[in-house]
């Protein structure tokens, strides 16, 4: 393998930041530039006809700054091959689309994110998918849930919202016994805290909106995968539908990407500290944190991640009214949906963002309150809570 080789992939080097700094992009040759540039062209001139100058011919198919972020994707999950997307609902979309035809079956998490439940409940079962639910901290759930016709056993560790944790190596195992993929949707985690090919997973899919691009400015998606055969198929549909990142949206992406591995393990110490704030509150009645010892998953959790991330969910005393109050009073956490930026946010899950799982086998508490715990000071954070819950 050349040195240029090496340094595109991120192969030649072990330590995760140096691949988030490096990988997929050699300084510019012609200017020297040390940031992959923008390349803001639709089509791209040809030396004679099929004489592709860097394999880019039209931007929908390819474009060099998102096939840097795409080579970026892949060296920080382990793997061979990365698809970026629009969105995280449009690499949801493509990989159901690409894996799935009508008479197949998957199985989903009874606590599913609430988009990628309205989607296989509300539009693939119009095409004949099929679906069961399962706990996914119960890999003997998840096998009894898997049919002679199953394709994919989709998986989030830590699930949105109610941070279950999936042991990978042993839903990767279940599912290939019964010839399924195994999907692991790792935006909660990140690809520093957790690389879940590296367990035996088949896929892994990520909304770069959250921590990947950790800033709130950008939506975007990522499809990862060392199978030729399934990135083949993702790259036919991400071509064919069209539903790309411009070079703008890859650009903050990757911007983001640097800083990933700093930002995770400030996220995880706020926590952290706000879980020892909050457990034993008068006005909490539960604290979910895979960080807890007396969280159920905590044991696989410790073994398949490196920290326990920036989320943290509860249960609020006074039911739904009480969990409305609690996100009404904060000002240092801003009431919003999303995740995973430098900013802290605070969401009523029943009433927002899994808002489409009422009356479901997916519906989430009503005094469920879940937190994205941001970067700013902790005594900051701590006294905001506070304040709110007084």
């Amino acid at each position: 393998m050349s040195e240029q080789r090496s340094k595109l992939d991120g192969t030649a080097w072990q330590g995760f930041t140096t691949r988030a700094v490096h990988a997929g992009f050699d300084p510019d040759p012609l200017t020297g530039a040390v940031n992959v540039p923008i390349y803001a062209s639709s089509t791209f001139a040809q030396d004679g006809v099929g004489g592709l100058r860097g394999g880019f011919e039209y931007a929908r198919t390819g474009n060099p700054t998102r096939a840097a972020l795409e080579a970026n994707l892949a060296a920080l999950e382990s793997g061979s091959y990365a698809r970026a997307f629009a969105s995280g609902m449009a690499a949801t979309d493509c990989l159901l689309r690409s894996a799935l035809r009508p008479g197949d079956h998957l199985v989903i998490p009874n606590d599913a994110y609430g988009g990628t439940f309205r989607l296989i409940d509300k539009v693939f079962t119009q095409w004949g998918i099929e679906y069961s639910v399962a706990p996914v901290s119960d890999v003997d759930a998840v096998r009894a849930a898997i049919r002679p016709n199953t394709k994919l056993v989709w998986v989030e560790t830590p699930t949105n919202p109610l941070l279950n944790i999936g042991d990978i190596e042993a839903l990767a195992e279940v599912s290939h016994k019964a010839g399924a993929k195994l999907v692991v949707d790792n935006t909660f985690a990140s690809p520093y805290l957790q690389q879940p090919l590296t367990l035996g997973a088949d896929i892994v899919l990520h909304s770069t909106t959250k921590y990947v691009g950790g800033h709130s400015d950008v939506v975007g998606g990522a499809l990862v995968t060392s199978d030729d055969e399934l990135d083949t198929a993702f790259a036919f549909l991400q071509n064919g539908a069209g539903a790309v990142p411009g070079p703008f949206d890859a650009y903050l992406t990757l911007r983001g990407i640097k800083t990933l591995a700093l930002r995770m393990d400030r996220h995880s110490d706020n926590a952290e500290k706000l879980v020892e704030l909050l457990v034993g509150h008068p006005k909490i009645e539960q604290v979910i944190y895979p960080g807890l010892e007396s969280h159920p998953g905590h044991a696989v959790a410790a073994r398949q991640m490196r920290r326990f991330g920036g989320m943290i969910s509860v249960l609020v005393q006074g039911g739904a009214e009480g969990a409305r109050q609690f996100c009404s009073r904060t000002e240092v956490f801003t009431l919003a949906e999303s995740l995973g930026g430098v900013e802290s946010l605070i969401e009523h899950p029943a009433a927002m963002t899994h808002a489409s799982t009422e009356g479901s086998e997916l519906e989430v508490p009503a005094n469920l309150v879940r937190l994205s715990v941001g970067i700013e000071d902790p005594e900051d954070l701590l006294g905001d809570v506070e304040n709110a819950l007084s």
